[in-house]
């Protein structure tokens, strides 16, 4: 297994996103808004084609092209949220930004502690539209939107567990409920509500449905739902793969960010 590569960040850069997560923690914890932002941090991610290389975690879903997604319905909520902190750290790029609410939300609601490594650059492109997935499409539509990104069926049935936390809304999704009994909380509680059966008031939808129909599927729902430890082991390298979709080291000298050096990769 060859190790992935991260650029050098410079100790500005550095400390400049331990004040940012500081920050964050307190705004989403005040907010109970860790839901959303985990959200929005999926969202800017799981637009990757490994093919061409384009979409990813780079900051480009506050554009408004890729803000008007269908799939992204109600995620300007999240970005007017964030951007106060955004606002204290100009020197962060919103690639990473964003990426790292993420990582705040799973961790200040119960989660995992997720391996976040800076130096994300920006771009200006938003990608085509209709890359994420659909919440009404089964097992084959998943399979075919998550190997697009470069990801397997481990990472889909980790993933899916991250609805522990939030709801579904009519006027956003079509849908509407929690798939658990307290959505803030981030634990195993999803895979254990789908696979003892449908109940009133928790959601499942079709694409939970679907995690119960396939065998290899099927058995990583039991998995985890028998074993909070296994999945929270499973869902950090999900998400840090997710998270860092399309990021790899760039080959140039020194890469400048609002008139500051973010890393050098000449050492």
């Amino acid at each position: 297994m060859v190790k992935k590569s991260y650029p050098e960040v410079k100790e500005e850069y550095k400390k400049a996103v331990q004040r940012c997560k500081r920050k964050l923690r307190g705004l989403i914890a005040e907010k109970h808004c860790a839901p959303i932002v985990l959200r929005l941090a999926w969202h800017s991610a799981g637009t990757f084609d490994k093919k061409t290389k384009t979409g990813g975690p780079f900051g480009t879903i506050r554009l408004p092209q890729e803000l008007a997604d269908d799939a992204n319905k109600g995620l300007d909520i999240a970005i007017k949220l964030l951007e106060p902190i955004k606002d204290l750290f100009p020197i962060l790029s919103y690639a990473d930004f964003y990426q790292l609410a993420g990582v705040v939300a799973v961790e200040i609601t119960g989660g995992p502690e997720i391996p976040f490594h800076p130096g994300r650059l920006d771009k200006v492109e938003p990608p085509p539209e209709g890359r994420l997935p659909q919440a009404t499409k089964g097992v084959d539509h998943l399979r075919e939107v998550f190997g697009r990104m470069g990801l397997n069926d481990k990472d889909i049935v980790a993933l899916s567990g991250g609805h522990s936390l939030g709801r579904c809304h009519k006027e956003r999704s079509g849908f509407e409920g929690p798939w658990t009994r307290n959505p803030l909380i981030f634990d195993n509680s999803y895979f254990k509500e789908i696979i003892s059966g449908e109940k009133e008031g928790l959601l499942q939808l079709p694409t939970d449905k679907a995690l119960l129909q396939d065998p290899l599927f099927r058995s990583l729902v039991e998995k985890y739902a028998a074993d909070e430890d296994a999945f929270f082991e499973d869902y950090t390298k999900a998400h840090l793969k997710l998270s860092e979709l399309g990021y790899t080291t760039h080959e140039t000298i020194l890469i400048v960010h609002n008139n500051v050096a973010i890393f050098d990769s000449s050492s």
